[in-house]
This record gives C-alpha cells, structure tokens and sequence, in this order.
C-alpha cells in the first residue's frame, strides 16, 4: 500500500507540534514585563494611532485642501510606500547603531514630519510629509517588534501578543484621536500625534537601555535573500493579498461612510477595539483548537465575504461590516505575524523586514487604486476587488500549507534559542 504524501505528514505532524508548544503558552507572563518593554509597547501605540488617525479627516482634508478623495488617498500611498522601501534599510540600520538608537532615530522622524504635516498649505505638501513620516515609522515599527521579542517576559508568544495589543490599541484610538482633534481643525491631530512621539522618545530614551549588537551585520540585500525562504515567501505573498484588502476598508471606507469626523473617530474605534479583542484573545485560542494556517485561510475567505457586503450594502449595513471587519483582520494580524517571524531560519528581524517590504507594497497601493477604481467603474467594484484579493491571500495559504507548516516546524529550535536571549544578540 502506498504511503501517505510526506507534505502532508509533515503538515500534520507540524500542526501538531504548535498545538503542543501553544498549549503550554503562558498567559500571565504577558502583563510582567520589564519597563523597556512598556516603554517600547507605549511608544507603539502612539505610532500605530499615526496609521489611522488620518481615517476620519480624510473628507475634511479634502475640503480643506480642496483635494479629489484620490488626491488625498495619496497620504497612505507614500507613507506605506516609503515604509515598503525602508524595510530593506531597518535591519542595516540597526545592526550598525543599535536597537535604542534606530528606535529614537526613528520617532524623532516621525515628531518632525508629524508637524510639518500640520502646517502644510496643499495637498503635495502633505503627501511629501507623510513620506518623511513613513520613513521614521518603518525604523521604530520594524525595531520595535525586534526589540519587544528579545527583552519580553515569557518567550515570543507573549512578545507577539504585547505587539498586537499595541497595535490593536493604536488602531483603536487613532482614529478616535483623529475625530476629537480633527473635529476643530484637519491640522490639529498631526500636531497632537508629533506630542504624543515626543514623550514616546523620551520614555524609550529614559527605559530602554541598548541592545546588544550581533556579531554579523545585517546587508541591505539580507531581507531580499531570506525571501527566498519557501515559508517565509508564502507568508509574504499571502499577507500581500490580505493587506490589499485590509487597507482599502481603512482607507476608502471613510469616504463611503461620507460621516461627520465624530461618527467616523467612532465607527473606527469600535473597529479598533475589535481588532485588538481577536488579535489578542481570540486568535491564540482558534490557533490551539484548529492551527495556524486553517485559522489564517477561515479568516481570510470571512473578511472576503464581509468587504464584499460592505459594498453592496446601505449604509447601516456597512457600517456594521466596516466594525466587522476588525475581528477578521485582528485573527489575520496575529496569525501572520506569528508565520513571518518563525516561519523561517533566518533571524527574527531579517524576516521581519523581508516580509513586510512585500506586504506594505499592497498597503500603498489599495488606498491609490481604489477611488480609481471606483472612477473607472461604480463604487461597488473597489470592494469586490478588494474580496477578490482576500481570496487569494488564502489560496495562496492553502496551496502552499506544506510549505509554510513544515518551514515552522523546521525553524522552532532554532527561535526556541533566541527566546529569553535577545533578538539582537550575536
């Protein structure tokens, strides 16, 4: 009799291994960590807030600056676009000057640009600044998770964890900030978040002392070769699809929705609090019952259907799908990030940077191509596209589930060392 296919073994036999590590996972490690930890977590909730604290001003940005709704989409496209660019440069960067340093070079960027963006009289203006922004957010952000991995309580379950909370939080109360201030001017919220980084560097440059740097520095062609990783190449193409789909609810969505900053700030800090209640609570738990990747390609095919709808539906009804949709990305969040990071050999930031180059490349182009789309057809068809792409992201993660379950299985032991050691250690 024939053997079963040895992919599919390997698959089921690395399924098998996360449910057991998972199951011992510890819970409460998760809130004692040391101050550096707290510090950086902090700081990246403020830097997070930056993402979609321009969610519910986009429309009075345009009023404001009498700019097109594509005009003005064009602050997410060169901020992510920038970001994309500058993961090849973090890890460069950081193995050169150290973790404390690229983290404070970083939000001391983001201060700057932040401002700048508050005084700017049109919308080029505005967009060059969200570039300088995007700059400074790929050095912490991408630091940042590296740093909170290597010096976090209770391995990089809880480190992982910690990030999503701060990102889920940030992602929560951006857009919440972004209504407040925004409700008495567009320019106030850019002012408000280059205060909030600014005690954000003073809190890391006061609790994080530096990290030490590893024997071998990192090239700038080092998160371009650890692609080349047939786990860690799904997981960037799959996340490429899926943050297509993710971006194009957060940044045309607001002009669908056509609220008043209030009621926007609101819709999106309810999807916000979603984002961070699946991210963190309710994704580790689907991952011990039914694994990674079936948990990633659910979730995916859900928020296809849901943007879908979001489209079709009348208002009511997508307000309710955009609220929705924060339970499904918050899954998809924790559950790719977990893939990226130990999904491969390579180190912990290396991959990191890698991946996110691929992933923020769609993040940049969902915000520019979804008013065109709706220009060259209705505006039903951004979402429809926008479904399509999440369906890919997960036949990409059915296709290449071998790949990506055996890769993690393979590289265990050797993130099982780095855990408790440091990410930046030699």
């Amino acid at each position: 009799m024939e053997r079963d296919d040895p992919f599919d073994e390997a698959a089921e036999a690395a399924e098998a291994a996360e449910a057991a590590e998972a199951a011992t996972r510890p819970g409460a490690g998760l809130l004692r960590q040391p101050p550096a930890v707290w510090a950086t977590a902090g700081a990246s909730v403020v830097a997070f807030m930056g993402i979609g604290l321009v969610d519910p001003i986009l429309p009075s940005i345009a009023q404001g600056l009498r700019a097109t709704p594509s005009q003005v989409s064009l602050l997410f496209t060169s901020y992510f676009l920038i970001t994309a660019v500058a993961m090849l440069v973090t890890g460069f960067v950081s193995s050169r000057i150290g973790g404390r340093r690229t983290l404070l070079a970083g939000l001391a960027l983001v201060v700057v640009f932040a401002g700048l963006a508050g005084t700017s009289d049109s919308v080029a203006q505005l967009v060059g600044f969200r570039a300088g922004w995007g700059l400074g957010n790929a050095l912490f952000v991408s630091t940042s998770l590296a740093v909170i991995v290597g010096a976090a309580a209770g391995g990089s379950a809880a480190a992982i964890l910690l990030y999503e909370s701060a990102l889920g939080l940030g992602m929560a109360c951006g857009p919440l900030l972004g209504a407040v201030l925004g409700d008495a001017s567009w320019r106030y919220p850019f002012f408000g978040t280059a205060v909030l980084m600014a005690i954000g560097f003073l809190c890391i440059a006061v609790f994080l002392k530096e990290q030490p740097r590893p024997a071998r520095r990192t090239s700038l062609l080092d998160p371009i070769k650890a692609l080349g990783h047939p786990g860690l190449a799904s997981a960037a193409a799959a996340a490429f699809f899926y943050n297509y789909a993710f971006f194009t609810v957060l940044a045309f969505t607001p002009f669908v929705l056509d609220m008043s900053p209030y009621r926007s700030g609101a819709v999106f800090f309810a999807w916000g609090v979603l984002l961070a209640v699946f991210s963190v609570l309710v994704a580790p738990r689907l991952q011990r019952r039914l694994g990674s990747v079936n948990v990633l390609g659910g979730s995916l095919v859900l928020l296809a259907a849901d943007v879908v709808v979001l489209g079709y539906g009348n208002h009511a009804t997508a307000i309710v799908c955009t609220v929705l949709s924060g339970a499904f990305i918050g899954v998809n969040n924790t559950v790719f990030t977990e893939l990226a990071l130990g999904v491969s050999d390579a180190p912990r930031p290396v991959a990191s940077a890698g991946y996110n180059f691929v992933r923020w490349f769609a993040a940049a182009a969902a915000p520019y191509f979804a008013p065109k789309i709706e220009e060259w057809s209705d505006l039903h068809m951004p979402f429809v596209v926008a479904g399509v792409a999440a369906v890919l992201g997960a036949a990409v993660v059915r296709t290449r589930r071998a790949s990506l379950t055996r890769g993690a299985a393979e590289a265990a032991p050797r993130h099982a060392a780095e855990d408790g050691v440091g990410v930046f250690a030699g």
